[in-house]
């Protein structure tokens, strides 16, 4: 808690972002150093002098206890860059926002994620596909992320639910704050199988200029990103925007030529920058997640020792021989076969004839053996 709360009040420091958080951590060691350092040594790690008089202002007017102990009633995690916890999907990204406030749970599983976004002023058309789309994303082990704004968010994130799956709310307000005030029931809802996600400090505002930063988080999020109806200067426009910076990919719904609200999706289909989706399946197979739930049941099965682990890394879904094994790992067989056998009583590894064996559900995720 000690050093979390220095990301929390750094956070509520206007100017100081992504670069100038780096910088402070690379000069100082860390935010406890930064926030007790004085202004020559602030101005040294990279501050200009406006960031530097928001930060003596902050200090000299919040207790950081108080910050915290307010965070805690509200029932809010705190996830930074140092935590485990923090998505590795949007660890990625070049601007990761420092420091997440999460209600509800974030999962590993939230790696296999794709965005559902469009505009606030959805046609029935619409509205019907995202919620195909993310409804059958749901049934997939695919957790929804969108931003619970009118129109196509709210009905991704309702299907997302309706499908029994996991869904991820970014706002773009405080975490304490529900916006639009309506949806207070699907954000509820959300809290159950899934998570509400902000960077912005808690009694933050829902307003216009939060929205296009927060964006780069539900792309960051997301392996993919889906954009269904938005006109070109959407809101949607931007997180598609985001994606590509990013490197995610990014699909759009077709939409009807003459309806204002399908010229941006049109448009990124026209130009090559998304690809056209008919179906869940047209997104299942770009990103190679047809087999997320056998992807998760590999990750459930983790080695109970450094043995397993080694020979997990040298199994797949193709066949190999035990000799062949052995000469990988360097063990003696009387070992490699004892370990084989008990790990296919796990369920982990299954034999295939001749002394082949795969791994019983292929993840295509190798374990890392140091």
């Amino acid at each position: 808690m000690m050093e979390k709360k220095y990301w929390l009040g750094f956070n509520i420091v206007p100017r100081i972002g992504p670069v100038r958080i780096r910088a402070l951590l690379k000069h100082l060691g860390s935010l406890e150093a930064a926030w007790h350092a004085d202004s020559s040594q602030l101005l040294a790690a990279g501050l200009d002098r406006l960031a530097l008089q928001n930060l003596v202002t902050i200090r000299a007017s919040i207790s950081l206890d108080e910050e915290w102990e307010k965070v805690e009633r509200l029932g809010v995690q705190l996830v930074t860059w140092e935590d485990q916890a923090y998505p590795r999907l949007l660890r990625e990204i070049d601007d990761a926002p420092p420091l997440l406030y999460v209600r509800g749970q974030l999962s590993a599983d939230d790696e296999w994620a794709v965005a559902v976004v469009g505009t606030r002023r959805s046609t029935s058309y619409g509205r019907e596909a995202a919620h195909q789309i993310a409804g059958d994303l749901a049934r997939n082990n695919i957790t929804v992320v969108s931003g619970m704004a009118r129109g196509i968010d709210s009905e991704a994130h309702k299907a997302a639910l309706e499908a029994g799956g996991r869904t991820i709310a970014v706002l773009g307000c405080g975490i304490d704050i529900i916006y639009p005030p309506e949806n207070r029931a699907l954000a509820e809802a959300i809290l159950k199988s899934g998570a509400l996600v902000s960077e912005y400090p808690t009694g933050t505002q829902p307003e216009a200029r939060n929205f296009p930063p927060r964006n780069r988080i539900i792309s960051g999020l997301s392996l993919g990103t889906v954009i269904v109806e938005g006109d070109e200067n959407s809101g949607a426009m931007i997180t598609a925007r985001f994606a590509l910076e990013q490197n995610r990919e990014v699909f759009a719904v077709p939409g009807n030529i003459t309806y204002k609200h399908s010229g941006g999706t049109n448009k990124l289909i026209r130009d090559g920058e998304a690809k056209l989706i008919l179906s869940v399946e047209d997104i299942l197979v770009e990103l190679n997640l047809s087999m997320v739930s056998q992807h998760a049941a590999v990750r459930e099965i983790a080695p109970d020792n450094e043995t397993e682990a080694r020979l997990l890394h040298h199994l797949s879904s193709e066949p190999i021989h035990v000799d062949e094994i052995r000469r990988a790992v360097n063990l003696p067989i009387s070992e490699v076969n004892s370990a084989l056998a008990l790990m296919e009583l796990k369920g982990m590894v299954r034999q295939v004839g001749g002394m082949h064996y795969v791994l019983a559900h292929e993840s295509g995720v190798k374990y890392i053996i140091d």
